[in-house]
């Protein structure tokens, strides 16, 4: 059930977010989801990475990337990395990566993001009082891959939903307006 709602409320944030860009009424507005999973991204980035080179197929360009495609790309955890890194631009406004790179950074790099906590801290054993991982060495390798780039910097709007543990709320990470009610 907790997966049912969390797709209604991205379904809304997204909702929320095209009615805030310049998309004008009745025209289709295409939306590119990922979903979380830790580790387990190498699935969507799988997947990306195969969508990607059809897209670049059929528009006979190697150098299409999935952002030139997608009017809002929106992730949830490791999808909001992914999110990260398929829409931020690099030092030639173009993406910061293209799809089929995403896996062997996920290859690279995923051990050491996704690795539990270890030594006893009562926080770890309760995923409502702590995030499952510590995220020092992805803010790290972040930090190293994307330096200043800032979200409103992307190639496409963005909705990167997320839940800050120490105010304990939800925080959206947007490259547009987004009202909620």
């Amino acid at each position: 059930m907790a997966t049912t709602g969390s797709f209604f409320i991205l379904f809304f944030l997204v909702l929320a977010t095209t009615r805030s860009t310049s998309s004008v009424a009745g025209e289709m507005v295409t939306v590119l989801s990922i979903d979380g999973g830790g580790i387990k991204g190498i699935i969507p980035a799988t997947v990306l990475s195969f969508l990607e080179s059809q897209l670049q197929e059929l528009d006979n360009d190697e150098d299409a990337r999935l952002a030139d495609y997608f009017d809002v790309i929106a992730g949830t955890s490791t999808g909001g990395i992914l999110t990260s890194m398929i829409s931020a631009t690099n030092k030639k406004g173009r993406p910061f990566s293209a799809a089929k790179d995403i896996l062997s950074f996920y290859f690279e790099h995923g051990p050491k993001i996704f690795s539990p906590r270890f030594g006893f801290n009562w926080r770890a054993w309760s995923p409502i009082l702590a995030p499952k991982y510590d995220g020092k060495y992805l803010h790290k390798v972040l930090q190293e891959k994307l330096g200043e780039t800032r979200l409103h910097q992307t190639l496409t709007n963005v909705v990167i939903p997320t839940f800050d543990m120490k105010k304990f709320q939800p925080t959206i990470f947007t490259k547009s307006e987004v009202s909620l009610p």
